[in-house]
């Protein structure tokens, strides 16, 4: 997908909150420090339309960015990081279940991992809580440039074991490199109504 006009839209903690109208919402997912930002910028191949930062947790709110008026990347507060308050935690923990709840437009979920680890036990929580959701998903593994070309398919296959996915879409992707962002929309441009 060539996209022309990216922009930040708003970032929200109630629904309230969240863009009006009925464009599809393609939901980001996963811990802090996995890559939530950069892979907006690279998938739109902008450099810092998302801001992205050294520090895990940055991301407190529910980002949506409109990409063409054709759909939103919403890129939810990540998950596992430890410097938050009790109370914060809570509190975004409280929010992000009411989108993923309540959120009317929510067309695929994209859980991102790190390619190089194995699913954490908070990755195993939010992977319970996708299948439960039943929305559509698929799995993005980043940081594929972090690792040599040739371990990749094994390193791919290796957390999809872990989950025990069997029927779900799962791909390397690298936010560095962009080596993997043509497949990665063609799986998104399903899940996009009316995509031309």
């Amino acid at each position: 997908m060539i996209v022309k006009n990216p922009k930040f839209e708003i970032s929200a903690v109630s629904k309230k909150q969240y863009p009006k109208g009925d464009l599809p919402e393609i939901v980001l997912v996963g811990k802090s420090n996995v890559g939530k930002s950069s892979f907006v910028n690279t998938m739109i191949n902008r450099k810092s339309l998302a801001r992205t930062s050294n520090v895990p947790g940055k991301t407190r709110q529910i980002n949506f960015y409109n990409i063409d008026e054709k759909f939103y990347f919403v890129d939810l507060p990540g998950y596992g990081f430890s410097k938050m308050s009790k109370t914060e935690k809570v509190i975004s923990g409280k929010y992000i279940e009411e989108y993923l709840e309540e959120g009317k437009n929510i067309s695929l979920i994209v859980f991102l991992l790190d390619i190089r680890h194995k699913p954490t036990e908070d990755d195993m929580l939010m992977y319970d809580y996708i299948l439960r959701s039943n929305l559509p998903f698929i799995v993005v593994t980043n940081k594929a440039d972090k690792i040599a070309i040739t371990k990749v398919s094994g390193e791919v296959e290796r957390i999809k074991e872990t989950l025990g996915i069997s029927y779900s879409t799962i791909l390397p992707f690298s936010a560095e490199r962009k080596i993997y962002t043509e497949a990665v929309w063609k799986e998104i441009e399903n899940f996009i109504p009316n995509n031309e």
